[in-house]
This record gives C-alpha cells, sequence and structure tokens, in this order.
C-alpha cells in the first residue's frame, strides 16, 4: 500500500512521477501506524490541518469508500482536486461536496447551516446563523425549491473566485 508503481496513470493524473513520488512520501510519513491507510487522528498531526475546522469534512470526501480511513488511491484523487493543474469546476465541485453532507447533489438548509456552524463555532447565536442560512438560500436559490444545486451554489462561488484559493503545489 502506498506504493505509486501499483496505480494505474489515470489514477494519478494530473502528477508527474516525481510528484507522485513526494505523495508516496509524504503519505508514508504521516502513516504512523504503518497501516497503509491514513486515519483521521493521523491526518490531524499535521499542524496546518489540526484547527482547521472543516479537516473532518475533507477527510469524509477523500474516504470514497466510506471505512473511515483514506489509503493512498483515495489521497491521490483527493490531493488531485487541489492540483495547480486541476481544473476550476473539479475545484468548485470539491467546495459544493463540503456543504453536500448526504451527498444528494443539493445544499438544503439544514446542511449550510451545519457547515458554517462548523466553521464559525459559538461566534454567532445559532438564531443568528440561521438567519444568515435563510437569506443565502433565499438570494441564491433561482429555482425556489428551498435548496442550492452545484449550479446555483457555483454562481456565488465562481465570482469569489474560490478555486483559485483552492491550489496546492506539490
Amino acid at each position: 500500500m502506498g506504493n505509486e508503481a501499483s496505480y494505474p496513470k489515470e489514477i494519478c493524473l494530473p502528477f508527474d512521477q516525481n510528484e507522485i513520488k513526494k505523495l508516496s512520501k509524504g503519505f508514508k510519513k504521516l502513516d504512523l501506524d504503518k497501516s497503509g491507510t491514513l486515519s483521521a487522528e493521523e491526518l490531524l498531526s499535521l499542524p496546518e490541518l489540526r484547527h482547521n475546522p472543516l479537516v473532518r469534512r475533507v477527510i469524509d470526501i477523500f474516504d470514497t469508500d466510506g471505512n473511515g480511513e483514506v489509503d493512498f488511491r483515495e489521497f491521490i484523487l483527493g490531493i488531485s482536486q487541489f492540483s495547480v493543474r486541476g481544473s476550476e469546476e473539479q475545484k468548485l465541485r470539491f467546495a459544493f461536496s463540503i456543504y453536500d453532507l448526504d451527498k444528494d447533489g443539493y445544499i438544503s438548509n439544514g446542511e449550510l447551516f451545519q457547515v458554517l456552524k462548523m466553521m464559525v463555532g459559538d461566534s454567532l447565536q445559532n438564531w443568528e446563523l440561521q438567519q444568515l442560512v435563510d437569506k443565502t438560500i433565499i438570494i441564491l436559490d433561482k429555482d425556489g425549491d428551498g435548496r442550492l444545486s452545484f449550479e446555483e451554489f457555483s454562481t456565488l462561488v465562481r465570482g469569489l473566485q474560490v478555486h483559485k484559493k483552492l491550489v496546492l503545489t506539490v
């Protein structure tokens, strides 16, 4: 596990061989128990991630098989979303997936509240946060179904150029 040579080229895109080797080395360094997978605790050992309120959501998104750990394949696929060569669409889909907790292709009022609560903690009262969520849904929900589609979400996020901030250099 964690052996970059064992993965087909299309899984390793958009990285070149040197980048895959660096990522493999980093993966192995994080894999403290040498299990071939990364637990949330191992990923949280990175100081850059330790205080990020959304790190558990990122881990959930990387963990495509839902077993609670990230193997090397999931790690590469997850990290590829942040590649400098990754597309704007890919980065926006990743940002959308942070909020789409139930993976149904929409961001509901409750999902938006939960994720924003993770981000703001106790700095806002629940009623204040709920007002913000309600106003956000009303403003962005162009088709009036009470939830945000990827297209509705993208309209706002593209203007903020969030995709330019979701970049990792290997």
